[in-house]
């Protein structure tokens, strides 16, 4: 229910009905908002939406929060909006506020008290490129491609462009992008160099070494950037590779569900200084985002519908209700006309989606470990220092426990807290069969046989 902005120097109104009553009890109890009146950045991706059902939902009012939501032009003017205050928080990739409490890039200390949701991506390439590819790939007794896909069968492909003088160019959204480093993860499994980082001389384009070359580009420009030729491929979120099928431009070959099943994609970034000056604040708008991915989780995704028309709305996601549905609502179509069955290619609740795991802050500082942004060596114990100064399940937990008990969510719907220590359980589904452990991030990267390993340097 929404509920009257609450007056703090006058009894409230008579208004108030006895639901709203219960409600008021709770603001009581959590503490008025310090700030009320809030600014949320987006990119135009289908992972965004939590914030939208949040606002759409009346979430946000809920806990006497009044929002604005701005998408962004691109991730770093996102990132430089809530370092500078002109955003008080955002959906962000789970890369940037790490890199930034690192100081790789902008130096910053951001938080993330909410992880936005797993899986979500996918690779895709030109027509040109997949029918090149398309000899190599194993078939399945109907005749389609069985998969998952793997860079096996692009290598060849990349070999010839190599032998005939041409880059072999790919694009990704940002340089501590989950989608870069999926990327990197498929081409490198398949025997692909993606090339390096050397920041600290000044390098970092991230193509030393490379067999692929690898750029930025925003999410919305993928699907005309391929188009016109500029990149053979991109790994991006929902809905730009669909975006590739409907315009008949290019091929999905991988989702990120096959490369890491129910990896985690996005996260709510805000500053620790913002965390630290409005307390209740922060709390009050991770309940709502919690509520909100619980929402479209719901009865195995029974509200996607409903949602995908919020976010085909021009002030969200804006492309057609069709091409965000085609993945959202529980399939993805790669080769057009093969669309198959993917339930969980979007989870924002359930498999504890919404919990920031140490280890998830962990995987990605190993990855840019192993692709040069982290120069040097680190001992484990820094991997799990980082982790901390970012992702916050205190928070969190605050949160959750506060919707128990005002009963807007049940003991069942979270990690139990009491247990819990922000590592998940070894990971083992990847696309190259290398299992992950969270504690180990040392051994982990030594497992690899292309990236850097402990004792390299470029």
């Amino acid at each position: 229910m929404k509920w009257f902005k609450p007056l703090k120097s006058v009894a409230m109104s008579a208004l108030i009905s006895v639901s709203g009553f219960a409600s008021m009890q709770a603001q009581a109890e959590l503490g008025y908002p310090e700030k009320e009146e809030l600014k949320f950045g987006f990119i135009k991706l289908t992972d965004m939406a939590p914030i939208a059902i949040a606002y759409e939902k009346g979430y946000f009012e809920d806990e006497g929060l009044y929002v604005t939501i701005e998408a962004q032009a691109n991730w770093k003017v996102l990132l430089d909006g809530v370092i500078d205050g002109r955003l008080d928080g955002a959906h962000m990739l789970a890369g940037q506020p790490i890199a930034a409490t690192m100081g790789y890039g902008t130096k910053a200390e951001i938080i993330t008290p909410f992880s936005m949701d797993l899986n979500g991506n996918g690779i895709t390439v030109s027509n040109e490129i997949w029918k090149q590819m398309k000899p190599n790939i194993p078939k399945r007794a109907d005749g389609k491609p069985q998969h998952p896909i793997k860079a096996d069968a692009l290598k060849p492909v990349v070999e010839k462009y190599k032998e005939d003088g041409k880059p072999f160019k790919m694009g990704m959204v940002f340089p501590v992008s989950t989608h870069n480093y999926e990327l990197r993860y498929w081409l490198a499994a398949g025997g692909i160099h993606p090339g390096y980082y050397a920041p600290h001389k000044g390098d970092t384009s991230g193509q030393i070494d490379a067999d692929a070359l690898l750029s930025v580009t925003p999410p919305p420009q993928m699907p005309a950037t391929m188009e016109a030729g500029t990149i053979y491929g991109y790994c991006v979120g929902e809905p730009w590779n669909q975006q590739a099928v409907f315009k008949n431009i290019g091929v999905p070959v991988v989702t990120d569900y096959e490369i890491w099943k129910d990896n985690p994609e996005k996260v709510f970034g805000i500053t620790k200084t913002f965390a630290e000056k409005y307390p209740n604040t922060t709390v009050r708008l991770t309940r709502a985002l919690i509520r909100a991915a619980k929402w479209l989780d719901e009865n195995n995704n029974a509200n996607r519908p409903e949602a995908v028309k919020i976010l085909s709305q021009s002030n969200y996601v804006g492309a057609d209700y069709e091409v965000i549905a085609n993945s959202m609502t529980g399939t993805f179509e790669y080769e057009k006309g093969d669309k198959r069955e993917v339930p969980d290619f979007n989870v924002f609740f359930r498999y504890n989606a919404t919990y920031p795991y140490y280890s998830d802050a962990i995987w990605y500082l190993t990855q840019m470990r192993r692709w040069g942004q982290i120069s040097e060596d680190k001992p484990d114990a820094w991997y799990v220092d980082i982790a901390k100064k970012v992702y916050r399940p205190d928070i969190y937990e605050t949160a959750a426990k506060s919707l128990i008990k005002d009963k807007l969510a049940k003991v069942s719907d979270f990690p139990d807290f009491a247990q819990e220590d922000g590592y998940r359980s070894p990971q083992t589904h990847f696309i190259d069969g290398i299992v992950y452990n969270g504690k180990k991030p040392n051994e982990y990267i030594n497992k690899f046989s292309i990236g850097l390993k402990q004792g390299d340097k470029i």
